[in-house]
């Protein structure tokens, strides 16, 4: 088997009548022997574990719910076991009933190759009333113009309208909020008087604490200019001096000693009287 480079290449069929060598055999999935191409099958090798992984599914004539038969157990067991606990006659209608287009005039069984859903009115039709001119299709849901709120907003306040007949909550909230609303609106306005007051007072005491302040420096300029005045007549009085008046050459002097030099000097020390 194989060659002398890949002596471990191909396999023979395990069927005993065949054994073909096969380079690229196939493995059962349920017994797990090799195959050549024609035994590959279950049936053409008659594989012994073939029936392990089969489903069977029964369809109730009841309900038209699929009851899959289990592995090793007996039909009649599971039927009955399916008959007393999940049957129900009345899903058959729905189950069996047949999608039609809804065009007035058309039989068409809709199934899955010859539906189209519209993507307006979200309908499903054949293929010969697809387009929404055949089907008179009414359109997309109209949106409502202007601010994209309004339409919710009118549809809240007719809600609104609706239930203050019946619902005497809703009303006695709205009382309270409207009062609640109107003491802070009043306690805001009061606070504003007194505000207000406050800052008319504050004013007033800032214009005559101004007015006495220009009072004061009137007063301190008047007595500092009369402290002045005062001073230099002082000053005029202590600076005031005294002449003393030579009898002969009628020459005045300050000094008394200097007036009897003058006259012992000058006059030939004359007496003064």
């Amino acid at each position: 088997m194989g060659t002398p480079e890949f002596p471990d290449l191909g396999k023979h069929c395990s069927v005993d009548v065949c054994r073909q060598i096969d380079f690229l055999p196939f493995t059962c999935d349920r017994c797990n022997q090799v195959f050549c191409l024609q035994h590959r099958s279950y049936i053409s090798h008659q594989c012994l574990n073939a029936s392990q992984k089969d489903v069977t599914v029964l369809i109730c004539p009841l309900c038209a719910m699929g009851v899959r038969l289990v592995l090793d157990e007996d039909p009649n067991i599971t039927w009955d076991l399916h008959v007393n606990t999940d049957c129900d006659p009345s899903n058959y209608q729905r189950a069996t009933k047949k999608r039609r287009c809804p065009v007035p005039g058309c039989k068409e069984i809709l199934n899955l190759s010859n539906s189209i859903r519209c993507s307006d009115c979200t309908q499903e039709h054949c293929l010969k009333h697809r387009f929404g001119p055949d089907h008179k299709c009414p359109g997309p849901k109209k949106l409502d113009s202007g601010f994209p709120f309004i339409g919710l907003l009118n549809r809240s306040q007719k809600g609104k309208l609706l239930q203050s007949s019946s619902s005497s909550s809703s009303s006695w909230w709205g009382a309270s909020l409207m009062n609640a609303v109107s003491n802070v609106r009043a306690s805001a306005e009061s606070g504003m008087l007194k505000f207000s007051d406050a800052a008319t007072q504050a004013l007033q005491k800032a214009k005559h604490g101004i007015a006495e302040s220009s009072n004061n420096d009137e007063l301190m300029e008047h007595s500092e200019h009369a402290k002045r005045s005062h001073l230099r007549s002082s000053q005029a009085a202590g600076n005031r001096v005294t002449i003393d008046v030579c009898p002969k050459c009628s020459k005045g002097f300050r000094d008394p000693v200097a007036l009897v030099e003058h006259v012992e000097k000058d006059h030939g020390g004359t007496s003064l009287t």
